[in-house]
């Protein structure tokens, strides 16, 4: 089991250049309070004196010093290169690198000097030092002995209360279960007299489950007379038998360096296999990391071409639907652009109502506007062709959106087309830059063709009427709802009732008064009473503002029956020349006004036939207009970028004169590769150092 340690501290050499904390070693810990004897006891083991001395705090910060002993016949250590082929033992510290130190004087020294200038000259919390030094050192503390590799080494003086051990309390923090505290007792002989420490070994005031040591250090007089360690070590030894002679056997620095040493080597052996573990998955993890940085470049325009090929080609995957990592969590890509079609697209079109804002009055108004002075015997085609247009237009706008969502979608697969080749293009945050205004600017360069063939689309629709289109039922709407009028009218003339005479026919129709429903169709009719009486009382008004004879007007006023309109009018029309009115007077209103009217069967029969028909119509464009958009848009959008994207990229990119300024490489970047190289070899040295290791050296 001796041959772990050379093992560890290898490692530890290794680990060193990349960081204590990246892999934990089993390690010892020592944590005691201020001048408790940890230096001493650390000198003890070591059997050298080489720690700063003193009254106060002297030791003030950690450092990672390395001792080496080799016997004089194993030259596998030794190098000549490194200083060490005619030595025995040295020293080495991190911050110094290779410096190698035979002097233990010096490198007492050193300790001094390096903590000096990381700590300052101070011992307490004034001067140069921080007022929170005190959690500052419990912060450090902590750090080093809640790794769970590490063996805690609790320091504590004789000459106080055991029970209030303040390392015993931090250690029990970070280790309840006691599986890796071995306390030390100190200053043994400093105790006051006719008192001892019986009761503290054995383990009866405080139990520690690894055991309890008590030793005697050099006094401060010792270290200024210069003591040797090898006679404070004999001292010891006859003092334990003198005044502990039943427990001598199992205190003291011997015993303590030997208990040690078991400890270590058994916790080295436990903390092995999760030690290799824990290296091959970071050599695995550094290498793939490394990998995305990539390598140096070597040859500017084949790296550049293999970018571009490499992005073109991610780029269309995504689209595709052909990348290796697809995403499961939510949809990408070319999966987006489906679902914009068949979902957002196609439920905005069904949301559409083919008879959306189109009433009664607007139906009505169409078709007497289509007859002209004479009524309409049949519904006029012209007023189906004018108010389906209308309704026809209202495809445009989702179609025009659904071109802005899909091109907000080709530029969102920009910067989600592939991990690897994103992270490849950080290295050159110039071409990022470039790629992504290249690969934007023919998207939006795109939009206007796709947004005219798509505005084109509506129009075609518009340009043609095709009545007789195959799912357009147009005989069989109007032949059902002429034989459902004529069976309304054989039930309104029925024998039981009286026929109404043919000059009362307009008359008798006009007395159904249709009501309109709040967000429904109005029904409207205007017959020739209400038109007159509106009519009249118009003129009547505009007559009397231009200050004509009221006699006459009166007169005017009270025909209340058609026959009297021409005579009416010419009065009207000579009483405005005689005034020179300069406005001219409106006998009827542009439109009528919003509110109950009287509807004729045959006019109620015209209304029901064009709202059939144009609902009819309207769901066949709609549903060419489903079809045929996310076609024009995949053509002239998707599919156009797809197959001219990497001959885009490299007309604008591919330029000699640009290749230093595309392939600069973040500064950024090389740090974290030359980091992860440094990593990455460190982690095969040491994956190669515990692979040395046998069941031999184990057992």
């Amino acid at each position: 089991m001796e041959a772990l340690i050379p093992i560890i501290n290898k490692l530890q050499d290794v680990f060193t250049t990349i960081g204590s904390d990246t892999i934990q070693l089993p390690q010892i810990v020592v944590v005691g309070n201020q001048s408790s004897g940890k230096s001493s006891v650390i000198e003890s083991l070591v059997g050298k004196d080489f720690l700063p001395r003193g009254p106060g705090i002297v030791t003030r910060r950690p450092l990672i010093l390395q001792l080496t002993n080799v016997p004089l016949d194993d030259k596998v250590q030794r190098s000549a290169e490194e200083g060490t082929l005619g030595l025995v033992e040295w020293a080495r510290f991190l911050h110094t690198k290779n410096k190698v130190y035979s002097n233990f004087d010096e490198v007492r020294l050193e300790i001094e000097a390096e903590t000096d200038r990381m700590s300052g000259s101070n011992k307490v919390p004034v001067g140069d030092q921080p007022p929170d030094i005190e959690l500052q050192i419990k912060e450090l503390l902590l750090k080093y002995i809640a790794n769970p590799n590490s063996i805690i080494l609790a320091v504590t003086a004789a000459n106080t209360d055991f029970a209030t051990s303040e390392a015993l309390k931090l250690a029990r923090d970070v280790d309840p279960d006691g599986r890796r505290t071995l306390a030390v007792i100190t200053k043994l002989d400093l105790m006051d007299a006719g008192t001892d420490a019986v009761d503290v070994l054995m383990g009866r005031v405080i139990p520690v489950k690894l055991g309890i040591i008590g030793v005697v250090n050099r006094s401060q007089a010792d270290i200024l007379s210069k003591k040797s360690i090898e006679d404070a070590l004999k001292d010891e030894q006859l003092y334990l038998q003198k005044k502990y002679p039943t427990l001598a056997t199992r205190n003291g620095t011997a015993y303590l360096a030997k208990t040690l040493n078991r400890l270590l080597m058994h916790h080295i052996r436990d903390c092995l296999p999760e030690l290799k573990t824990r290296v091959s998955v970071m050599i695995s993890q550094f290498q793939t990391l490394l990998n995305s940085y990539g390598d140096a470049v070597v040859d500017q325009g084949q790296t550049l071409l293999q970018i571009i090929t490499r992005f073109a080609s991610a780029y269309c995957s995504a689209i595709e639907g052909t990348a290796r990592d697809i995403e499961t969590s939510k949809l990408s890509g070319g999966a987006r652009i489906s679902y914009v079609f068949h979902e957002v697209f196609s439920k905005r079109l069904d949301a559409v109502d083919p008879l959306e804002g189109l009433s009664y009055r607007d139906i009505l108004t169409a078709i007497q506007n289509a007859t002209g002075p004479r009524p309409a015997l049949f519904v006029p085609e012209v007023s189906f062709d004018l108010l389906v247009k209308r309704q026809i237009r209202r495809l445009e706008e989702p179609s025009l959106k659904c071109v802005d969502l899909v091109h907000e979608e080709m530029v969102a697969i920009i910067q989600h087309c592939d991990f690897e080749i994103q992270q490849e293009l950080l290295r050159f945050p110039k071409l990022h830059e470039k790629i992504i205004d290249v690969v934007t600017t023919l998207l939006r360069r795109r939009l206007p063709p796709t947004n005219t063939m798509v505005h084109n689309l509506v129009f075609i629709e518009l340009a043609y009427i095709n009545t007789r289109h195959p799912d357009f039922h147009e005989a069989q709407l109007i032949g059902t709802l002429m034989k459902n009028a004529e069976i309304d009218q054989k039930k309104k003339y029925a024998p039981n009732n009286a026929l109404p005479a043919p000059d009362d026919e307009a008359s008798s129709s006009s007395n159904e008064l249709v009501k309109a429903k709040p967000g429904s169709s109005l029904a409207l009719k205007l017959d020739a009473n209400m038109i007159w009486s509106t009519s009249n009382k118009k003129a009547i008004s505009q007559v009397s503002e231009a200050g004509d004879n009221m006699n006459d007007l009166d007169r005017l006023g009270d025909s209340s029956g058609p026959s009297s309109l021409p005579n009416s009018t010419a009065l009207i029309q000579r009483k405005s020349q005689h005034h020179q009115l300069t406005k001219p007077v409106n006998l009827l209103p542009d439109v009528p006004a919003n509110r109950e009217v009287r509807l004729t069967s045959k006019e109620q029969r015209d209304c029901t036939v064009i709202e059939k028909l144009i609902r009819s119509y309207f769901l066949i464009v709609r549903k060419n207009i489903q079809d045929s958009v996310p076609k024009a848009i995949m053509y002239f959008l998707v599919n156009f970028v797809r197959d001219n994207l990497q001959s885009e990229l490299v007309t604008h990119l591919y330029k000699k004169e640009d290749f230093d300024e595309l392939l600069s490489e973040s500064e950024h970047i090389a740090v974290r590769r030359r980091e992860a190289t440094e990593m990455l070899k460190a982690l095969q040295k040491a994956n190669m150092i515990i692979s040395e290791i046998r069941e031999t050296h184990i057992w």
